[in-house]
């Protein structure tokens, strides 16, 4: 089977092009620059590197490489996406169509531009199933009563944020929104989430998948370094939508949590 990777940050690319060429997959990979790390180079068949803003480049490798179906594999950051400069004339074109500028919008644009072209672009997850979250706790420690009226509230703040495409993720401390995610990302989010409380309260975590049916992109993922956030910002708990979130490198992930006594529970996405 042959098709394409348009890597982003993180582990996500790297995961999906060793899950892809343990399944004895071609892989062409178009790596963002700023984004993607070059460990992708070692896993394709053949990389090409473009800037955020070069949607005619990318059109006319995959057009090259023959390619009619990709995946996204890893996000760019929120900021990058909109501070894209100098776009070429296809994304300049794009933007001005557009009547917001988030990341639904964006992405959603580019998906309906690329099956112009004959391209499609398919679940981002497809390679990586077993790594997306159950239903229930993860971890060995159950939330507590306060944890769990905690995340119950906080479910319902992302639920309803999620419709508007700011952010993924929400912090709650002792039944209050503290922090919601925009375009920093969920780390700097919680890091500022930690500095409104001093310190002194607990955190809670929760993330919320957006209310569409497909997981062609912008998919939540956490992994270890979600726990090193957490425990720097006295977060004791995460919440995530089962089956539409990834647990990047999971073992270590749960293993790191445990130690923590950080508890990661899995509930079932809203209809």
């Amino acid at each position: 089977m042959r098709y394409g990777i348009i890597a982003g940050n993180g582990r996500f690319p790297i995961l999906a092009l060793e899950a892809a060429r343990t399944q004895g997959d071609e892989v062409v990979a178009i790596g963002i620059e700023g984004e993607a790390s070059k460990d992708i180079e070692a896993l394709a068949s053949k990389t090409y590197w473009i800037s955020i803003a070069a949607l005619t480049k990318l059109i006319n490798i995959l057009h090259q490489e023959q390619i009619t179906e990709i995946l996204f594999c890893g996000q760019v950051k929120h900021i990058s996406l909109f501070n894209a400069l100098r776009p070429d004339w296809r994304l300049a074109k794009l933007l001005l169509s557009l009547k917001r500028r988030n990341t639904d919008s964006l992405l959603g644009g580019v998906v309906k531009l690329l099956a112009e072209e004959g391209i499609q672009v398919a679940d981002s997850t497809r390679l990586l199933k077993p790594l997306l979250a159950p239903i229930g706790t993860m971890t060995k420690r159950q939330p507590t009563e306060e944890e769990a009226e905690d995340i119950a509230y906080g479910r319902q703040v992302a639920d309803a944020l999620s419709a508007f495409d700011i952010g993924q993720s929400v912090a709650i401390a002792e039944k209050a929104c503290v922090a919601v995610e925009a375009m920093e990302g969920t780390d700097e989010m919680l890091r500022r989430a930690s500095a409104l409380t001093a310190g002194r309260r607990d955190l809670r975590l929760i993330k919320a998948a957006r209310r569409r049916k497909h997981l062609q992109f912008d998919v939540p993922v956490v992994g270890p370094e979600t726990i090193a956030v957490m425990r720097e910002t006295k977060t004791t708990a995460l919440a995530i939508t089962a089956g539409r979130t990834l647990l990047l490198d999971r073992d270590l992930m749960l293993r790191q949590a445990n130690d923590a006594k950080i508890t990661i529970v899995g509930y079932a996405p809203e209809d």
